[in-house]
């Protein structure tokens, strides 16, 4: 019974009800999960996955349409006005609107459902336009720093102060709307790449605000306060680098929130016919989590009874741990008498 693993495919992105307990509990949620009929059939993970990469193109391409419509504007105040530093803001908002092409190329493939190359499916694209947005972040740090520090080596005056200001809390409204929805959706659905790029935006919006600062430098005769504020747009940009840097190497490595374990493990621990708990490992592919777990049964279960107590931890797990869409549960004896049940794979595996 130590061999006893469970993987049937229960990936329950599509059962019925999306398994968002988190972001819908409550007593009415449950009576639903009672009343409603749902099912763990491959059909229903393939129909949830396109709902959610949906959900992500929507964002991406809503976005895209309000970080365009800002770009543009400001695209014209700085052929107006000469601003580098509304020149840095406005290449840093064309190039956050652009990180929209790798995301929604991501979102695409995400929905091919898994080949007997891919096996796991295609969401790591997800991570892939990761890297891809963190190179366009860095580009666009590249190109605000060098206009800055052109200017303070060549000052030119700059003009349409109005209008650059106006053009600044522009670029503000729209980074912040822009900001909220993708975090929040990249959130829902599970994709750090969203809500690296939501983050982004964030920044994009202060970095606006700074260019308000600079028009006003510039009013009161301060002709350097324009590219001193576009080294600091540059400051901005690499700081947002940094953070989502660090949130793409993290999904890429593998990482998950350690509170996602606990919560994990206080499932197993409480299912029925579960006497304890060995490994248990989580990982993001795409917006989705997968698991792999150990479970510790009496040995005295006869196999049908140990595989119902793994369905029975893979349906808990699947319903408590959010974004959960799939769980490989494996049975194993409880020791007695200092029996190794893995001693078989002694020098061939570190699992247990």
């Amino acid at each position: 019974m130590s061999g006893h693993g469970h993987g049937h495919g229960h990936g329950h992105e599509g059962h019925g009800h999306g398994h968002g307990h988190a972001e819908r509990s409550g007593l009415w949620a449950r009576v639903r999960h009672l009343v409603r009929p749902h099912s763990h059939e491959a059909a229903d993970k393939v129909d949830a996955a396109m709902e959610s990469s949906a959900e992500g193109m929507r964002a991406l391409w809503i976005s895209l349409a309000g970080l365009g419509i800002t770009t543009v504007i400001q695209a014209v105040v700085v052929l107006m006005s000469g601003s580098v530093a509304l020149l840095g803001d406005t290449l840093h908002n064309a190039a956050d609107a652009l990180t929209a092409v790798p995301l929604g190329i991501a979102f695409v493939l995400g929905r091919r459902p898994p080949t007997r190359r891919y096996t796991y499916g295609y969401g790591r694209a997800e991570d892939l336009a990761g890297i891809a947005i963190v190179l366009t972040i860095a580009a666009s740090s590249v190109a605000a720093g060098y206009s800055a520090i052109q200017r303070l080596l060549h000052p030119q005056p700059v003009s349409h102060l109005a209008a650059v200001a106006v053009a600044a809390l522009a670029g503000f409204a729209g980074n912040e709307l822009v900001a909220r929805y993708r975090i929040r959706v990249g959130r829902k659905i599970g994709s750090a790449a969203l809500v690296a790029d939501g983050l982004h935006a964030r920044t994009d919006g202060v970095t606006s605000l700074a260019v308000l600062v600079g028009a006003g430098g510039v009013a009161l005769g301060w002709d350097w306060a324009d590219p001193v504020v576009g080294l600091v747009i540059t400051v901005a940009i690499l700081a947002v680098l940094r953070q989502a840097a660090r949130e793409v190497y993290r999904r890429l490595m593998d990482a998950v929130d350690p509170a996602l374990v606990d919560q994990a493990e206080a499932v197993l621990k409480t299912t029925q016919g579960v006497l304890g708990t060995g490994q248990i490992r989580l990982r993001w592919i795409g917006h989705r989590l997968r698991a792999e777990c150990d479970i510790i049964v009496d040995p005295a279960m006869s196999v049908i009874e140990a595989h119902r107590a793994a369905v029975a931890a893979e349906h808990a797990l699947i319903h408590a741990v959010p974004r959960l869409t799939s769980a490989i549960v494996h049975a194993d004896p409880q020791p007695h008498d200092g029996a190794d049940h893995h001693a078989l794979l002694t020098g061939h595996t570190t699992d247990h």
